[in-house]
């Protein structure tokens, strides 16, 4: 059995986690709970925050690693890769966004933008789990090297 490496083990699950507190928060907001939708939601941006330091840190000091499957899907795990990395960018910038609008009470920015918002932060999620899975359980990955090599394959 192949061992998972530690660090992307630990920031695919605070991702995971953060997920998951977006749908609680979501289901809470339906129920007009908006205090627990306010922690809930905040919880949330703390796990992404959480993962973000955790991957940040760990490309600084370690690098990426790169795509170590067989070289005939290695440009479909590339492509899938550049699409996780553009919806993990924008889930970003949406989850501040909606963060702010909502303790700034802007709520009809706000309710327009929370659910988008959402679904973006879902698909980045399940994406992420997604490489993961293909760079550590699915094959043994690659060469850990700088991102740019990482994501070029070179």
């Amino acid at each position: 059995m192949m061992a998972v490496p530690i660090l992307p083990t630990i920031s695919t699950t605070f991702i995971v986690l953060s997920a998951i507190t977006v749908a609680v928060g979501w289901w809470q907001i339906k129920q007009r709970n908006i205090e627990k939708h306010q922690k809930t939601m905040t919880l949330a941006g703390i796990f992404a925050l959480i993962f973000f330091v955790i991957y940040a840190s760990r490309t600084i000091f370690i690098g990426n690693t790169s795509f170590g499957g067989p070289d005939d899907i290695k440009i479909y795990y590339t492509i899938f890769l550049i699409f996780h990395i553009t919806l993990a960018t924008t889930g970003a910038v949406f989850g501040i966004v909606s963060l702010w609008t909502g303790y700034k009470k802007n709520f009809k920015i706000h309710r327009k933008l929370g659910p988008i918002t959402s679904i973006i932060w879902f698909a980045t999620a399940i994406t992420g789990v997604a490489v993961y899975m293909l760079l550590y359980v699915l094959y043994k990955g690659g060469e850990t090297t700088s991102v740019i090599k990482a994501i070029l394959g070179t």
